[in-house]
């Protein structure tokens, strides 16, 4: 078996991959290079990976492009796979998010992007519609873009059901119970610290968000300011950031199969935004963050660099498999759930979108 990473960068694509035992990495690359890619995915469903990649050509603007044979081409749809209707009045400045659905949608894949925006492909990411009940929902005019901007960063479909939740910088945790005509806004008890309203209905900057493996209705969310649990599908939340030696930070991990395990990368303050006394260091939770223990094996001191929201994933292993990359250029990995990383590769670019995937 071969575990293969892509490492979206500033300035292009590194794919890795590791035979057997996602310790020792090959890199490849650059693909893409100086194109930024702030969004990629590893699609398995279909009988030969696809990766997608969700890159900024600078002038040219944001498009999706993807490969089927692992970098050997890539490929665009002809004026571009993604693209705002002319009556919408905007553009799309960069593609943050890329999800495929479940393997009983194998075609579906989602993405998030910049402005707030939800798009759903039909022929496996070649070309996107706008969502447009969550575009003209109206909450949106009141969306204020975060210091990274204003868009929708992460997205998450449920297997079992029409389900599709969605988070986003500024505005907080949407969700649809129809497959995204109707939304609703979900953040009861997450905390606004930079408002005048510390409890909202919405409005947050929710950093990212993951779901639990006992259920789809527990989910963890990792905001500006503050880690939240909820139990009832973001209908409430209660803090979680006990234990944590700083509730900043913009990725939050869970496990695919083990429920209450989750992983966060603290960061010191608002502005300061590195890893407290500089010792980078993934804190983990067994008890759906009731508390937390530090792990940091194989991980630097002197460190004052940050983890990106879409930087930190998890595999599909047993024993799950961690993943990081840092916006010095270095990408981490563990093959036992955190006790012990390894260096996958170090002096990349600015690192901004790491997944994951097992290829037979």
């Amino acid at each position: 078996m071969t575990d293969l990473l892509a490492i979206g960068t500033r300035k292009g694509l590194w794919l890795a991959r590791s035979e057997d035992d996602r310790r020792s990495w090959t890199l490849d690359g650059p693909h893409l290079l100086a194109q930024e890619v702030a969004a990629v995915s590893i699609d398995t469903r279909r009988p030969r990976p696809r990766v997608l990649a969700g890159i900024q050509y600078g002038h040219w603007g944001p498009t999706v492009t993807w490969t089927d044979d692992l970098g050997g081409s890539w490929n665009e749809t002809e004026h571009g796979a993604i693209h705002f209707p002319e009556e919408a009045g905007a553009a799309v400045a960069r593609v943050w998010q890329l999800r495929p659905d479940t393997a009983e949608r194998p075609d579906v894949v989602w993405a998030g992007a910049e402005p707030q925006s939800l798009w759903r492909s039909t022929d496996g990411g070649c070309s996107f519609e706008l969502v447009r009940g969550l575009w003209d929902h109206p909450h949106r005019p009141t969306w204020e873009p975060g210091g990274g901007g204003g868009a929708v960063h992460t997205v998450l479909p449920d297997a079992a059901s029409d389900r599709v939740t969605v988070a986003m910088s500024t505005g907080g945790v949407y969700v649809s119970e129809d497959g995204g005509e109707k939304w609703e806004p979900r953040n009861k008890g997450i905390t606004v610290t930079f408002g005048p309203d510390p409890l909202p209905d919405y409005g947050q900057c929710v950093h990212k968000v993951a779901v639990d493996a006992s259920s789809p209705d527990r989910m963890y969310a990792q905001n500006h300011f503050g880690v939240f649990r909820t139990d009832d599908a973001g209908v409430s939340w209660t803090s979680i950031a006990d234990g944590l030696p700083a509730d900043f930070g913009f990725p939050i991990v869970s496990s695919p199969h083990t429920s209450g395990t989750a992983w966060v990368i603290p960061l010191v303050a608002d502005m300061q935004r590195v890893p407290p006394d500089g010792r980078l260091r993934v804190h983990r939770t067994r008890d759906a963050g009731g508390t937390w223990t530090e792990l940091g094996d194989g991980l630097p001191d002197g460190n004052w660099s940050a983890v990106m929201r879409d930087a930190f994933c998890a595999d599909d292993h047993d024993t799950t498999g961690l993943y990081f990359g840092t916006r010095d250029g270095c990408v981490y990995a563990s093959a036992d759930e955190g006790d012990t990383f390894t260096l996958v590769a170090d002096h990349l670019p600015d690192v901004l979108a790491v997944r994951a995937a097992a290829l037979p």
